[in-house]
This record gives structure tokens, C-alpha cells and sequence, in this order.
């Protein structure tokens, strides 16, 4: 029997166990591993470094490397992360519709968990943890396949994860790790159908799109990031500015940082030198239209394949627009549906950019670096959902819970 098929075995039949844990012992079993992972932080960073190592070998961009990268305080922020997730309310058990029927029957619509998620996830060993915890807390038995690159990182955090739970009432083999990288063990979790109930994918572009292809066990999809922000005629330069650097530079390599700018042509005209040369200070390698490229020779002229490219690096494709409709039309032909921002001070603009925009978080005159369970108050998060059926938007704890209906009679009997 395959690696796949013996985890995916004992998940199921651990999945029964889970799923009737209390919240209590739930909540005690996830400050264990948040000990854990302070205690052993630096058998976690030298697992890591292997990893690290092996990719600057291997010529890993270093934006990936720094997704790859466990550090002291990367580590301290996953137990507080999972501390957080142990603050919130466990979803499972939530009566979501109650009704009382004539003939006395009591029908309830409650939360409970999906039963084994498999997740599939590249370069980011933070999933391993994120996904686990998550699971945990909503009753769930969870598979996880990261990808090569980070093996040695994954390993050793599941590894901690299970001496955490050795302690407590959870069976550790509600955590599973595929410790077989290769692409054939991929293709065997996509059609898992007798054991796994779903199947996430996090990653760049070609995982996701891959998955939703090739799998016949449900997609919960995570969408990748190509991000943008409008700059409308109105916007406050200052802010413009403040708000662009950020969303771009303050860590390049995730999905909720913007890849493209859309510059209103009247807005350009008045600002637009300061914010194309802020960038190029901050080491933006700018990408742009003829217009741009002309009143900025630093830039490089953009191909139609820069538009739609989540460059996940310090580069960004900028373009001239000449309103709002132009720009939304851009959006909605170039982006991933996943994090779009309007900065302007006009109200009428901002909401007909909010209101038509296909994607799952819309802001205006913020930043899309806050596309994140954690800023959004959910705590850990699974993923960015940029579909829209069951979850949409950054998923959290109810994301992972399915419903049921809960009847109660006393003999009635259908006529």
C-alpha cells in the first residue's frame, strides 16, 4: 500500500475519533503545540537552514527563499497565532437555522466538521502549522504534501506537532505529513475520493490550476494574488504614496501585495513622477505602458503578459488609464479575483469600483497587505478562497466545517 492510501486510511478512521473531541481539550491540545514550537525553536531553524541551503543551491529566487525561511520571530508568531486561534469561538456545534415544523418536528441546521482535509501546498513550511491548527480546532483530521523544497522544515514541524499532541487527548495521526514529494503521490491525493472530504491547494498559479484540473475529490481553491491598485484623478498624493509602497514593498514575496498600479492620466500628469521615482528608490523594477516609459526611461516597456503576471518579487506593471470604468475593466480582464484597491476621494468612484470589481476583498484607500485571517480578526487562516461557493475571502475557522441537519420527533410519520 502506497504512503498515500495507509495516511489517507488512518485519517478516516481517525477523523471519527476527532471530530467528537470538546472544544476544552481542543483548545488544550493547541497550546501544547504552541509550547512546543517555542521550546524547539532551534531544532525548527536548523531543519530549516537545510532547506534554505538547498534551495540557494538549486537557484530558488529569493523571493521564494524568504516564504521558505523559519526564523525566531516567524516561529514566535505561529504560537501566537495559534494562541489567537485558540481565543475564538470553536464553529463546531453552531445552530445556524432552527425550525419547528406544525406536525412537531424540530429540525436544526448545525456546523460540523468536513472530516479529512488533504492539503497541498508549496515553499511555505507556516501552512504546515496554519493548516494543522486549523484543522484541529474545527474536528478535523488533516493530510498535508508540501512541496520538496521545504521537506526538511515540513518534517520537522509535524514532527513537533506530534510530540505536542502525545501529550493530550488528540491521537496525533489527526496530522499527517507525505514525506514523498514526488509528483505521483500529488496525482494519488487528487483522486483520494475514499478517504479525503476536500482538498486545498496553496500556492502559485500552475499548483492551483492543476489541482482544480486533475482532482475528482472536491476544490476548496485558493486563488493566486495578481493584486491592483487604482489610483483614481482624486486621490491624496501623500496617501497614494504611503499606501502603493506598502502594498508593494513591505513583503513582495505573498499573495495580498499588489503586482500592477493603475494611474488615472490626469493624476499622473500632477503626481505621477513622485510616485514612479519613490518606487524606483525603494528598488521597484517598473514595468509600463508606452506613456510611462516615455516620461520615465527607467521603466521597462510591459508585454501583454506582464498584465497578468504575479511577479511575487520587487516588480511591479504599471499603466495609464483614463477613468475608473477603464480601470475596473482592466481588473476584471487581468486580475485573480483575489485583492483590489481604489485610492480616491471621491465616494461615487469608490463605490462603483467596489460594487464591480470581481474579487474577494475590495478596498478603498487602504492597503491590500490586510487580505489576511489574521488582520480580518478570523486568527490562522487556511487560505484565500477567490471562488464562491461554500467560502470566499480569507477562510478561517467556519470555512472548514460542513452543515448538517439535526431532526427530532416524537413518531411522527410522513402521510
Amino acid at each position: 500500500m502506497s504512503e498515500v492510501m495507509k495516511k489517507g486510511k488512518i485519517a478516516k478512521a481517525v477523523s471519527y475519533e476527532v471530530m467528537q473531541v470538546p472544544t476544552e481539550e481542543k483548545n488544550r491540545a493547541l497550546e501544547q503545540i504552541a509550547g512546543q514550537l517555542e521550546a524547539e525553536r532551534d531544532f525548527l531553524i536548523k531543519e530549516n537552514q537545510k532547506d534554505i541551503e538547498a534551495g540557494k543551491k538549486a537557484g530558488i529566487t529569493d523571493s521564494i527563499l524568504d516564504r521558505m525561511l523559519l526564523t525566531e520571530k516567524r516561529i514566535d508568531d505561529m504560537a501566537l497565532a495559534i494562541r489567537q486561534l485558540i481565543s475564538l469561538e470553536d464553529p463546531v456545534g453552531e445552530v445556524l437555522e432552527t425550525i419547528q415544523k406544525e406536525n412537531g418536528l424540530l429540525i436544526q441546521k448545525k456546523r460540523v466538521p468536513l472530516g479529512v482535509i488533504g492539503m497541498i501546498y508549496e515553499a511555505r513550511p507556516n501552512v504546515t502549522i496554519d493548516a494543522a491548527t486549523l484543522s484541529l480546532k474545527t474536528g478535523n483530521a488533516v493530510i498535508l504534501r508540501g512541496s520538496s523544497s521545504s521537506i526538511h522544515s515540513n518534517k520537522a514541524l509535524v514532527s513537533v506537532i506530534h510530540r505536542a499532541l502525545e501529550q493530550t487527548s488528540v491521537p496525533h495521526e489527526a496530522v499527517q505529513l507525505i514525506e514523498d514529494t514526488s509528483r505521483e503521490t500529488a496525482k494519488q491525493l487528487f483522486t483520494l475520493n475514499e478517504y479525503l472530504d476536500v482538498l486545498i491547494p496553496r500556492g502559485g498559479k500552475n499548483l492551483i490550476d492543476t489541482v482544480v484540473k486533475e482532482s475528482s475529490v472536491p476544490v476548496l481553491e485558493t486563488g493566486a494574488g495578481n493584486c491592483h491598485l487604482f489610483i483614481d484623478e482624486t486621490a491624496d498624493p501623500e496617501m497614494a504614496g504611503g499606501i502603493v509602497l506598502n502594498a508593494k514593498t513591505q513583503r513582495p514575496s505573498v499573495c495580498n501585495a499588489i503586482e500592477s498600479i493603475l494611474i488615472h492620466e490626469k493624476w499622473l500628469e500632477q503626481h505621477g513622477m513622485n510616485l514612479l521615482q519613490s518606487l524606483h528608490d525603494h528598488s521597484v523594477e517598473i514595468i509600463a505602458d508606452d506613456r510611462i516609459v516615455s516620461l520615465f526611461p527607467q521603466a521597462k516597456p510591459a508585454s501583454e503578459e506582464d498584465w497578468a503576471t504575479e511577479y511575487l518579487a520587487l516588480t511591479a506593471s504599471v499603466k495609464t488609464v483614463k477613468n475608473t470604468d477603464e480601470a475596473i475593466k482592466h481588473i476584471n480582464t487581468y486580475g485573480t479575483k483575489h485583492s483590489e484597491a481604489i485610492i480616491t476621494d471621491d465616494l461615487k468612484n469608490a463605490h462603483e469600483f467596489q460594487s464591480r470589481v470581481d474579487a474577494a476583498a475590495v478596498y478603498h484607500n487602504a492597503s491590500t497587505r490586510f487580505t489576511d485571517g489574521f488582520e480580518f480578526g478570523y486568527g490562522a487562516e487556511i487560505g484565500i478562497s477567490t471562488q464562491k461557493l461554500h467560502a470566499r475571502g480569507p477562510m478561517g475557522l467556519p470555512a472548514l466545517t460542513s452543515t448538517k441537519h439535526f431532526i427530532s420527533g416524537n413518531g411522527q410519520i410522513r402521510e
